[in-house]
């Protein structure tokens, strides 16, 4: 077991030095053109990349790393590292998306789909970058991306702000997301899979005494074993003091999965927006590694006492604010985390 969790150890720790760029200080975004993605360097080492592979479907942020050169989310299936799940390939470091956008599958959409199938999915297309900046303890990068339908047409249009920012050893991640019907009327449909993901490295899993069978909008069950190893050390807790499996299917304003990697103590927090629709979301906290935020899905999270199938008729939008923080050293607690939360509230 030691070999192994030296084996992850070295391979993340590769993973965000591969790119380093020397003695350059504070904030800086390069462009990786052949590689289709933007990389974001703090001190001349790599937080985090702005991706747009074609493989993937959708535009994503890929690893998400602490300060000190830690990969909190899951190699697979990019970079996969021994020991880690393989399941739910779509599953790819930060991203944003829904499962039932006028009856198509934008969640679950991946080339593990077969050719027959495609056309119940849709694609999130990045266009182009219109801006990034970096200096100092600070950063930002604005793109626009289509959702396309499987005829090619755009359903939505997509304008995401990320701001980075790094402060009392905390990497800051703002996500501000607009989107825009076309020409058609868009129903997202009350469903599980939505809206802000994360999925995590094996470390900051849950223990788990039984497989889990999940049934995702098109029939297709997929299994997800015991993880009972002692790699695993991950607890969920949201702002209404839920912790564990218990935070699934609840709303709260905030929560944090805490877990330790390579003998630190590593936190990750995701904080709802006021502004949101269906504040406070409801989280797709699962313990296999999942870490979601889904403000549109009701039904299934309050046993059918809520519904809500949001509607944005041709040229309407609709904004998505969070707040992102990944940590290590120690627990990102409530007092913390309320105060965040605050800062993060008074952000139009």
């Amino acid at each position: 077991m030691k070999k192994k969790i030296a084996g992850i150890l070295l391979a993340s720790v590769f993973s965000a030095a591969a790119v380093a760029q020397p003695s350059v200080k504070g904030f800086q975004i390069v462009e990786r053109k052949e590689k289709k993605q933007f990389d974001v360097l703090f001190d001349g080492k790599l937080m985090t990349a702005y991706c747009y592979y074609d493989s993937i479907r959708k535009p994503f942020l890929f690893p998400l790393n602490t300060i000190d050169g830690i990969t909190v989310t899951r190699g697979y299936p990019l970079q996969p590292l021994t020991g880690e799940r393989t399941d739910h390939p779509h599953h790819v470091g930060m991203w944003l998306n829904y499962e039932s956008v006028n009856g198509l599958d934008f969640w679950n959409n991946s080339t593990a789909i077969a050719v027959e199938k495609r056309d119940q999915y849709g694609t999130i297309r990045h266009e182009k970058v219109l801006e990034m900046k970096g200096s100092g303890n600070n950063a930002s990068l604005s793109a626009i991306a289509d959702w396309i339908r499987p005829d090619e047409k755009v359903l939505l249009k997509e304008k995401t702000n990320y701001a980075f920012k790094v402060k009392d050893n905390i990497f800051f991640i703002d996500r501000t997301t607009t989107l825009t019907a076309t020409d058609l009327p868009v129903v997202f449909k009350d469903v599980k899979d939505g809206m802000l993901g994360i999925r995590v490295a094996r470390e900051l899993e849950m223990l788990s005494k039984e497989p889990l069978k999940l049934l995702d909008n098109k029939g297709n069950v997929t299994t997800v074993a015991i993880s009972n190893d002692e790699v695993v050390t991950g607890m969920y807790r949201s702002s209404e003091g839920l912790k564990g499996d218990s935070v699934w299917g609840t709303t709260g304003k905030w929560a944090t999965l805490t877990g330790k990697m390579h003998g630190e103590i590593i936190s990750i927090g995701i904080i709802d927006h006021p502004k949101n629709i269906g504040y406070p979301t409801y989280w797709h906290a699962r313990g296999y590694g999942l870490f979601a935020a889904n403000p549109l899905g009701r039904k299934i999270f309050s046993n059918g006492k809520e519904e809500l199938n949001f509607s944005l008729h041709p040229g309407e939008s609709v904004t998505f604010r969070y707040r992102v923080l990944i940590h290590s050293g120690s627990e990102l607690t409530d007092e913390v985390m309320n105060k965040i939360m605050a800062d993060f509230e008074k952000v139009k």
